[in-house]
């Protein structure tokens, strides 16, 4: 099994920033890639930015370009810097690994963190 454990987050206003961590426990060593997906009241949970392990190969969501920047910090950990923030980025964001990483579908990915709230006011 894999633990994911999120932190950050938080209420900030439009402009703000706000750094998110995800730190993977156990057997880590089946996870290939992490990426941070976020579901806001009413809507369906959606892939924010995605970074391959090892080659550090990233992937973004239109929305979140030249705004949110993921890295991995070492082998267990993975952050994601978010600037800019606008209302519309107010979402549970969750943390999520794959051993596959076949696609940026929520179905793809096989370990979940318990998310994280980020709250942006106008």
């Amino acid at each position: 099994q894999v633990q994911l454990v999120e932190s950050g987050g938080g209420s900030v206003q439009a402009g703000g920033s706000l750094r998110l961590s995800c730190v993977a426990g156990g057997l880590i060593d089946r996870v290939k890639c992490i990426g941070w997906f976020r579901q806001a009241p009413g809507k369906e949970r959606e892939g924010v930015v995605f970074i391959f392990l090892g080659d550090r190969v990233t992937h973004y969501a239109v929305s979140v370009r030249g705004r949110f920047t993921i890295y991995q910090d070492n082998a267990n950990t993975v952050t994601l810097q978010m600037n800019i923030l606008k209302p519309e980025d107010t979402a549970s964001y969750y943390c999520a690994a794959s051993g596959a990483c076949m696609g940026w579908a929520p179905g793809d990915f096989g370990y979940w963190g318990q998310g994280t709230q980020v709250t942006v006011s106008a």
